[in-house]
């Protein structure tokens, strides 16, 4: 096996040139933990390898961040800079890219009260509000990947030893980058067109309805008119090709929000904000979330519902194959990027506008009235398992398996 080194510099190479697909003289904006400091060093280099004209880097630091939640008083939670949020909008406007590192400690914040912590991201939501424009409608290159922490890796991997904890991590994320492949390259290459051929085959279909049947789940999800199916790389309004998520499964649309009805349960962990939210079950009617419970987390599912109307409904509905190289690991990673790619996932609030006709194009009140959900917020969950099943209903009544026992059937 090749060094470290050598896979973080392939890693790297992998974020900036598949990922961002960084352009000659284009900003890159890293959003990273202060634990990252060897591989945004790694990404920094590669970008300007690739053309670059400037990297930036937003640091953060999880710890420093709990410390202000425990101590700073309710009244510093209801106010952002907004020159922050201004700064990244501005850098949007030109044509940046955004890149973030995922991977602290999925329990960071189980100690902090909820309401702060509601309060908290509702401010910076708002705040961040018109950056959100660029990156959900695609305007500009963004992308999310990851690197483990120290406690990160102990709670996915099963050791005392920290070291040994966050080697086996690394080594799991860069074979599921398709950084052990001979040419990393050629490898993705190969995976976005199989997604794409998916995509194309669900566009073509044009279904008006999925119903959704397991063991614990029993959900009928309405798609709107004009509904489009991305695969893993969207195209920027630069005509830039980029890949968002790295790794990526998935192939993904919007549903209507108010045509959402039935019961759904989660069938992986899923982390809101530094807290773990598990063994819930969902009733929607009519779009909206009508009644729910939680065996951990459900004050904090409470707080995240009671973000604004559109948290209730749903704003994306993404298909991943059960039987999948993440999956198949047979690991929960107490992190979304990595769980939402290992199964059928659904996500509250916000859908992107890119996933109808048109919808970067138009106005919240257009959107609205082709019943596409808005909020601050957009977080995945997990429901698929190995006895999921999805019928797809066509607008003439044929029906069609889509899904069985977890994996395509099409």
């Amino acid at each position: 096996m090749k060094s470290f080194d050598e896979m973080l510099k392939k890693y790297a190479d992998i974020a900036v040139n598949i990922g961002i697909n960084i352009q000659k003289d284009q900003v890159l904006f890293i959003n990273s933990s202060i634990d990252n400091r060897e591989f945004v060093h790694a990404l920094t280099k590669s970008a300007f390898e690739a053309g670059a004209k400037d990297v930036m880097v937003n640091w953060g630091d999880s710890e420093l961040a709990k410390i202000r939640f425990m101590n700073a008083p309710d009244k510093a939670f209801k106010e952002f800079p907004q020159w922050k949020a201004d700064g990244r909008a501005e850098l949007a406007k030109n044509n940046a890219a955004f890149l973030s590192i995922t991977g602290e400690d999925p329990d960071i914040f189980k100690d902090v009260d909820s309401e702060k912590m509601a309060t908290n991201t509702k401010t910076m939501l708002n705040a961040f509000k018109e950056f959100r424009k660029y990156t959900m409608a695609s305007k500009v290159a963004w992308c999310v990947v990851a690197a483990p922490s120290a406690a990160w890796a102990k709670k996915v991997i099963d050791t005392d030893n920290t070291e040994e904890a966050i080697e086996a991590l690394w080594e799991k994320i860069f074979k599921m980058v398709r950084v052990d492949k001979e040419d990393p390259v050629a490898a993705w290459k190969e995976h976005t067109d199989n997604l794409e051929k998916k995509a194309k085959y669900l566009n073509d279909a044009q279904f008006k309805k999925l119903h959704y049947k397991s063991s614990v789940t029993d959900l009928e999800i309405e798609l709107p008119k004009g509904h489009i199916w991305t695969a893993a790389g969207e195209v920027n309004d630069k005509g830039t090709y980029f890949v968002a998520n790295l790794p990526t499964e998935e192939v993904f649309t919007m549903p209507h929000k108010d045509g959402v009805n039935g019961t759904v349960k989660n069938t992986k962990p899923f982390n809101y904000n530094g807290n773990l939210i598990d063994d819930f079950t969902l009733t929607f009617k009519d779009g909206k979330v009508v009644d729910f419970k939680a065996g951990v987390g459900e004050d904090v599912l409470k707080k995240m519902f009671e973000t604004d109307e559109g948290a209730m409904h749903l704003g994306e509905v993404a298909l991943v194959p059960h039987d999948s190289p993440i999956s198949n690991t047979n690991m929960i990673f107490f992190n979304t990027l990595f769980d939402e790619n290992a199964s059928c996932h659904l996500a509250f609030g916000k859908a992107y506008p890119t996933t109808i006709k048109d919808g970067s194009k138009m106005s919240e009140d257009e959107l609205k009235q082709k019943g596409v959900n808005e909020s601050l917020i957009h977080e995945d969950f997990m429901v698929g398992s190995a006895d999921m099943n999805i019928i797809a209903e066509k607008e003439d009544g044929e029906k069609i398996q889509i899904f069985k026992d977890g994996n395509w059937s099409i």
